[in-house]
């Protein structure tokens, strides 16, 4: 199963889910290419985009993501793109697969951490996510507070 990171090229970044991993806890991660029109791509270009509403979804065998909010691009006139459509990802059968598993038995939730482009073409990371209870976030924010204390001592000694 290949994961979400291609080192080998460098990668562009977009825009990146700040809050999501703050809201999920992530499982796993795969990279899926977006299909895009022509004003989309250059206002992705542009740096127009808002991934913190956006989720995925499994429809007819395919995964869409949706509330990707891609701004209108300025010289775009009349031919501009709807900002909020759904838009389809591409992955292979295996990997849709594996997620209709884990979002349909699990009550998983795939969200969109990072679009970016490699090598000209867009690119997303998709999670596989579990919603963290607020119990969960303090938890969380006491383990950084922790960690942070325990770098800051060791850094002055």
């Amino acid at each position: 199963m290949p994961k979400a990171d291609s080192s080998e090229h460098p990668k562009e970044s977009i825009a990146r889910n700040k809050r999501a991993r703050h809201d999920y806890e992530i499982l796993d991660t795969w990279e899926a290419g977006i299909v895009l029109r022509g004003t989309e791509v250059k206002a992705l270009r542009e740096g127009r985009a808002n991934l913190t509403d956006a989720y995925g979804i499994i429809m007819d065998g395919e995964v869409f993501l949706l509330n990707l909010n891609i701004g209108a691009y300025g010289l775009g006139n009349q031919f501009n793109h709807e900002p909020t459509r759904s838009r389809k990802l591409l992955l292979h059968r295996r990997e849709i697969r594996r997620m209709i598993g884990a979002v349909e038995r699990q009550g998983l939730t795939l969200i969109p951490l990072e679009l970016y482009f490699v090598r000209g073409r867009a690119k997303v990371v998709l999670g596989l996510g579990r919603g963290k209870k607020a119990h969960d976030k303090r938890e969380d924010l006491k383990r950084k507070d922790a960690d942070r204390e325990i770098a800051r001592a060791l850094r002055s000694r």
